[in-house]
């Protein structure tokens, strides 16, 4: 969905056409921690985008209309808009309230080919709902995801079968899912800016087994299938935003433990392990990126959540202070007593985990803590 927070708001208030729009108020004033959800194409003209702190969007544009976010409403027009996908095609992947991959490989015979369902979709979600969409079709999710982002708003971008290398070849190797700035930076000391260029790379191997993935995708060989949401929760996720922005690496190491902790104990609350663990790592310049990592057996140890956690922390954090973490797991299945990435570790983890609960069940909830809390 284009400008999605701000284009629902300005259609249910039209005096707000054509205005900068920002979503994302801040009671200070602009002088807190607040940042921005959503703004308005209005508002990009002035420099003012998403995850940008209230107070920088305030200075680049103080005439701009700032509006807080109503989550309720915008989760009852994404599930008009869920419908609407349904009726094409039942694998349907929801990435957030305004995005999702669908494959609709199914329903050509029915609807026409990819652009033609492309087209259907969105004049269909123009008539209901008066709002725009841009579409990105073709062979993989990576692929479709990148060409939905480059015509915005409304467009349509069709990137045939066969094509794929050719399309991802002039564009920077950072609209890659799994690179952040730490990658970037070994890419750039590599000569390496463009995806054509880590493709045509004979020394990938350099960059480890992250590299050689990363190298499939410039190649737009992506065979990561849509998976249909078919179950009342996706994902457990916790995040912490510093008060100052943290450059300690002690610090941090700390912070991941402590949401390590958080997030084990919410995921045995209800009875949940999963497969995947996504790290969401936001620096001092407000770039925010995902970086995620999966296995075969599903956890919701602390250990090896905090294991993997710092696997990928240490994979993207460069000289940027950080201002935000968290992590958070999907792929669920039944729990059970595993790791990540480790085969045959003895479940040693998992039973400290069970005596924290039952301990700070009876006596509360600083009864037990880690020793690295006690730090000062």
């Amino acid at each position: 969905m284009d400008a999605f927070y701000a284009a629902v708001e300005e259609r249910d208030r039209p005096e707000l056409s054509g205005h900068a729009v920002i979503i994302g108020a801040d009671p200070k004033g602009g002088s807190g921690r607040g940042v921005v959800s959503t703004a308005s194409y209005a508002a990009r003209k002035f420099g003012v985008v998403s995850a940008m702190p209230i107070s920088t969007a305030y200075r680049l544009c103080p005439d701009g209309i700032f509006i807080q976010p109503d989550m309720s409403k915008y989760a009852a027009v994404s599930k008009d808009i869920r419908a609407i996908f349904e009726a094409f095609t039942d694998l349907v992947e929801p990435i957030s309230v305004d995005e999702a991959f669908l494959d609709v490989t199914a329903s050509v015979r029915l609807f026409g080919d990819g652009e033609t369902i492309a087209r259907k979709i969105k004049a269909q979600i123009r008539e209901e709902t008066k709002l725009t969409a841009s579409v990105g079709v073709a062979t993989a999710k990576l692929i479709a995801k990148i060409a939905s982002d480059l015509h915005k708003p409304d467009g349509l971008v069709l990137v045939p079968p066969g094509t794929e290398r050719a399309f991802l070849a002039p564009l920077p190797v950072r609209r890659l899912w799994g690179v952040g700035p730490k990658m970037e930076e070994r890419l750039a000391k590599l000569g390496i800016h463009t995806m054509g260029q880590l493709a045509d790379l004979k020394t990938a191997r350099l960059l480890g087994t992250h590299g050689l993935d990363l190298q499939r995708l410039a190649m737009g060989e992506d065979d990561r299938p849509v998976v249909a949401d078919t179950g009342p929760a996706k994902s457990v996720s916790v995040e912490h935003t510093f008060d100052v922005d943290e450059g300690n690496q002690r610090a941090l190491r700390k912070s991941l433990l402590r949401l390590a902790d958080e997030l084990s104990r919410r995921l045995r609350a209800v009875s949940l392990s999963g497969r995947t663990l996504t790290l969401k790592y936001r620096d001092e310049t407000f770039r925010t990126t995902t970086h995620a990592r999966s296995s075969r057996r599903p956890t919701n140890v602390a250990s090896d959540l905090f294991e993997t956690a710092q696997k990928l922390f240490d994979e993207v954090h460069g000289s940027l202070k950080v201002r935000l973490l968290g992590i958070g797991v999907s792929g669920f299945a039944d729990p059970v007593q595993g790791v990540l990435f480790e085969e045959d570790l003895p479940p040693r983890g998992a039973r400290i985990d069970e005596l924290r609960d039952k301990v700070r069940q009876k006596f509360g909830k600083d009864a037990l803590v880690r020793a690295s809390d006690l730090e000062k």
